[in-house]
C-alpha cells in the first residue's frame, strides 16, 4: 500500500492532520492481539499507518508490567525504533497523560529529557494546582521557544474557556499551536457521538485550530464530522477497537483508512508530516 498524498487540485481545504493513537495508557493485548506495546511493535504500527494516510503517531510507552510509563529511556528507545523504520515520514507525538501515576513536575522533567519533536498537554493536569501555574506557564513558553509542537487536551467546554483564559493572560504561549478536543470523556460507556462536538465548537472563540479524538464505534462518524467542518481528527486503539460496521479492527491502520475514505469522499486533501511541520512554524 502506497501512503496517499495530498489533493493539489483542492485549493478550498486545509489539509486533514490524521493521527493514529495505537494504544493508549490502559489496554493491553487482552483487549486486542494487535495492540502494540514494544518498541518494534510500535515502529511496524507507525509505517502500516503512514502507509494508510496518517501524517502523526500519538506515542504512549510502557514498563516492564506493561503499565503506562513516562520513563524517558522507554520513550527513546520507541522514537529510534520509529525513526528507524520509517525516518521522519511521521511526526512523533509524545504524550504526557498522568494516569494517576505522574505529577507535573516529573511530566515535564520527562519532556524535557526525551525532547520530542511534538506533546500532548492536558490543560487540566498541568494547571489545575495555583501552587504550580508559574511552572507550567514557564513549561509552556519553553516548548514554544524550542518550536516543540504542542497539543492542548481539553474534556469539556469549560476546559476549552479555561485555556482561552490562560493564553490571553499570557500563561500560555501564543504559539500554543493546536487543540485536541475529546468527545464523550465523561458520558455513560464513554460511547462518543458526533453531537459531542457542538459545545467545543460553540466555545472555540477565537476559533483555535483543534482536532477530535472519540470513544466507541462511532469513532469514524465523529472523524466524519472533524473532516466536514474543518477539524483534524486522532483514531485508533486507544479509543476504540471497531470499525464503522461494528465489527473488530484489524489494527489500526484500518481505522486510519477508514477516516481517509471519508476525507477523500468529501475531496479534502490529506496532510503529510512536512505538511502539519510547515503548519506549525506559520503560527503567530
Amino acid at each position: 500500500m502506497t501512503q496517499p498524498t495530498p489533493d493539489s487540485t483542492s485549493q478550498t481545504w486545509e489539509p486533514l492532520v490524521l493521527t493514529v493513537a495505537p494504544n493508549g495508557a490502559r489496554k493491553t493485548k487482552r483487549d486486542h492481539p494487535a495492540l502494540p506495546i514494544t518498541p518494534a511493535e510500535l515502529a511496524a504500527e507507525a509505517e502500516a499507518s503512514l502507509a494508510a494516510g496518517a501524517a502523526m503517531i500519538h506515542l504512549h510507552v510502557r514498563d516492564a508490567e506493561d503499565q503506562h510509563s513516562l520513563d524517558p529511556g522507554r520513550y527513546r528507545e520507541a522514537i529510534d525504533a520509529i525513526r528507524e523504520r520509517v525516518g521522519n515520514k511521521i511526526v512523533i507525538q509524545m504524550t504526557t497523560e498522568a494516569v494517576g501515576r505522574y505529577s507535573p513536575a516529573e511530566q515535564m522533567a520527562s519532556v524535557r529529557a526525551v525532547e520530542p519533536e511534538a506533546v500532548s498537554l492536558a490543560v487540566r493536569e498541568f494547571f489545575s494546582d495555583p501552587n504550580l501555574e508559574k511552572d507550567a506557564a514557564r513549561f509552556t513558553h519553553e516548548l514554544a521557544e524550542r518550536g516543540v509542537m504542542a497539543q492542548y487536551i481539553v474534556y469539556s467546554e469549560e476546559d476549552l474557556q479555561w485555556f482561552s483564559s490562560l493564553r490571553d493572560t499570557g500563561k500560555l504561549p501564543i504559539q500554543a499551536q493546536s487543540l485536541l478536543f475529546v468527545l464523550g470523556r465523561y458520558t455513560a460507556g464513554q460511547r462518543s457521538e458526533p453531537s459531542d462536538l457542538l459545545p467545543f465548537l460553540r466555545a472555540n472563540k477565537p476559533n483555535y485550530s483543534w482536532a477530535l479524538c472519540a470513544f466507541g464505534p462511532k469513532e469514524a462518524a465523529c472523524a466524519a464530522a472533524a473532516a466536514t467542518l474543518g477539524g483534524h481528527a486522532r483514531v485508533g486503539f486507544e479509543n476504540n477497537l471497531l470499525l464503522s460496521d461494528g465489527t473488530p479492527a484489524p489494527n489500526n491502520a484500518a481505522l486510519i483508512a477508514q477516516a481517509v475514505a471519508i476525507a477523500r469522499a468529501i475531496g479534502r486533501p490529506l496532510a503529510s508530516a512536512d505538511t502539519l511541520r510547515m503548519a506549525a512554524k506559520t503560527v503567530p
